[in-house]
């Protein structure tokens, strides 16, 4: 089935990205996506931008190129609490929002029971709309806790394409995804793909991932990049 969207990408804004606005909008139309999220790096990220990017995201056009664009921002878990690095005024000014564990943000040696409590309490927090890239090795989780939560609290769970990448930074990523995704199939917790490009050439590059996938039979009716509708629906069902 053909994705027609891409939830997860970062623009020079982000501070380690390499594309503008434009060239992802552009990159996006040209591999006939219908529909964009542009999520930078929150602020805990060292280098990222300013909290003044976030709030002046009210003037972006949410239509560039003939396709739809979310605006958003991947915002950082910092402790064992669920807290994020974002304030509720910014959180309820962006399209979308993604929250994730980094290794510069996330408290250090926190283990299992903390960071699957971190995932779980920010997923409770009415803004997020997606757990990114939960497969870290350096962030275990217990991983039937968080995909039952996330199905309790409506939180899309990213399979993120970049994890696999052989380039990629995360540690030891598959066995985590795989436990994951049977998770998901057990309990029908839907999921979404995210790229998480850095650049204009892997907007909407979902390979890696559509790969174990197929490996998996993991069902295409869990998946919310098949439809533009089915992702506004996880997107708006809270405060955003």
């Amino acid at each position: 089935m053909k994705d027609i969207l891409d939830s997860h990408t970062h623009t020079t804004a982000s501070g380690h990205a390499y594309s503008t606005l434009h060239e992802m909008a552009q990159a996006a139309a040209d591999k006939g996506l219908e529909l964009l999220g542009i999520t930078e790096h929150a602020m805990a990220m060292p280098g990222t931008c300013h909290e003044y990017y976030f709030m002046n995201m009210r003037i972006l056009p949410r239509t560039m190129y003939g396709i739809e664009i979310r605006h958003g921002a991947e915002v950082n878990i910092l402790d064992t609490e669920g807290r994020l690095d974002m304030d509720d005024y910014l959180l309820k000014q962006m399209d979308v929002i993604i929250a994730s564990l980094h290794t510069p943000c996330m408290q250090k040696d926190a283990g299992k029971a903390g960071n699957t409590r971190a995932v779980i309490k920010a997923m409770e927090n009415s803004y997020v709309n997606i757990l990114g890239h939960p497969d870290d090795s350096r962030f275990p989780l217990d991983y039937e806790a968080v995909v039952r939560s996330a199905k309790e609290q409506g939180v899309l769970l990213e399979l993120n394409n970049n994890s696999l990448h052989p380039l990629g930074a995360r540690q030891d990523p598959l066995p985590n995804d795989i436990e994951m995704l049977e998770y998901c199939k057990k309990y029908g917790a839907p999921i979404i793909l995210g790229s998480d490009a850095h650049t204009q050439e892997d907007v909407g590059n979902h390979t890696f991932v559509r790969i174990l996938l197929e490996e998996l039979d993991f069902p295409e009716e869990l998946i919310v990049n098949r439809s533009v509708a089915e992702y506004q629906k996880y997107i708006n069902r809270k405060c955003v």
